[in-house]
């Protein structure tokens, strides 16, 4: 193979690796908030209400880290709350929490479809659904359907 073919090829293969990192990184600014946010929506919905005592006891996380993280997501335009009282979700919050719990039971469809456990297609699906791409999202719906 010519010099100038692989150089072509090497640039190429750096060009994808660049990509795939910085989707990377993006999926994983974006997972902690998710996370939140459906975690919120779901209390909401169970109790009626979502204080952040209840955020860190579902989380395992100390209760400043859920203060942290509750401003990050006021500042984002996801929550809203005043100290002390529960939290709610805006509009984009609510978006936000029915997406991932969309692609939450996509992927656990698919994993279950696969022949994997409850138990563990729950528990993957909750790190996968953040880093599927909306291509392969769109095939793990096809292959259920097919396969149901």
């Amino acid at each position: 193979m010519p010099q100038t073919a692989r150089r072509a090829r090497a640039a190429k293969a750096a060009k994808l690796q660049s990509a795939a990192f910085r989707r990377t990184r993006s999926d994983h600014s974006r997972e902690l908030a998710e996370d939140y946010v459906e975690l919120i929506a779901d209390l909401i919905d169970e109790r009626g209400l979502a204080r952040g005592t209840d955020v860190a006891g579902r989380l395992g996380v100390a209760n400043a880290t859920v203060v942290k993280m509750l401003k990050r997501l006021q500042d984002a335009g996801l929550v809203t709350q005043e100290p002390y009282r529960e939290i709610n979700l805006t509009g984009e919050g609510w978006l936000l929490a029915e997406n991932g719990r969309k692609r939450h039971r996509i992927v656990e469809n698919f994993l279950l479809a696969l022949g994997l456990s409850e138990e563990t297609a729950r528990i993957d699906s909750e790190g996968i659904e953040h880093h599927v791409s909306d291509e392969t999202l769109k095939a793990m719906a096809r292959f259920v359907a097919r396969n149901s």
